[in-house]
């Protein structure tokens, strides 16, 4: 009878472990989400003043300038997609930004401008930041996938509804470069 009544209180004991962890693995999935979501965001509200200093100088490189102002507003209106989604729009800004920063490299003055030097500054930091942040949101993801799907954590994820996380990834491989920002 105690020996049944042991097992008992054992499996209960480790069921309320393994729950309680996987509540503390969610809420590092989304609080790396967070820290991705922050960097993208101060991406985006960095990018009209660089294109405001850049404007003066290219205006005739108007394609350039209007695809990283469009591909901003997309960015921007996808506040709550999932992280592929996400992740492909990124890449769509990355590259236009790229652009941006290989076009600014045909105008000295540009390249001597002290707020342009400063939001390409930021704007590197701002790429680091968004770097490790997606590094801990994936190694998050990862955690919590791996409990989510091995035995017997997942017998205690499946009854209380804890679901797979989705990685944060670039569409293209070339979008995972970081633009090339030295002048």
């Amino acid at each position: 009878m105690w020996v049944l009544f042991s097992i008992i209180v054992a499996l209960g004991i480790y069921a309320i472990m393994a729950y309680n962890k996987l509540v503390k693995t969610r809420q590092m999935v989304e609080e790396g989400w967070s820290g991705i979501d922050v960097q993208l965001k101060r991406r985006a509200n960095l990018i009209p003043n660089m294109l405001e200093t850049v404007k003066g100088y290219m205006s005739h490189e108007s394609d350039t300038l209007q695809a990283v102002t469009e591909a901003r507003a997309a960015v921007q209106g996808a506040g709550s997609s999932s992280p592929a989604e996400r992740g492909k729009l990124e890449g769509i800004l990355s590259g236009a930004l790229g652009k941006l920063i290989a076009v600014a490299e045909a105008y000295p003055d540009l390249k001597a401008d002290s707020s342009f030097l400063e939001f390409q500054g930021a704007l590197q930091t701002t790429e680091d930041e968004i770097q490790l942040s997606r590094r801990y949101y994936n190694g998050a993801v990862r955690n919590m996938n791996v409990m989510v799907e091995s035995f017997p954590s997942n017998v205690i994820a499946n009854q209380f509804q804890f679901f797979k996380a989705e990685y944060f990834e670039l569409e293209n491989e070339a979008d995972r470069a970081v633009p090339d920002v030295s002048f």
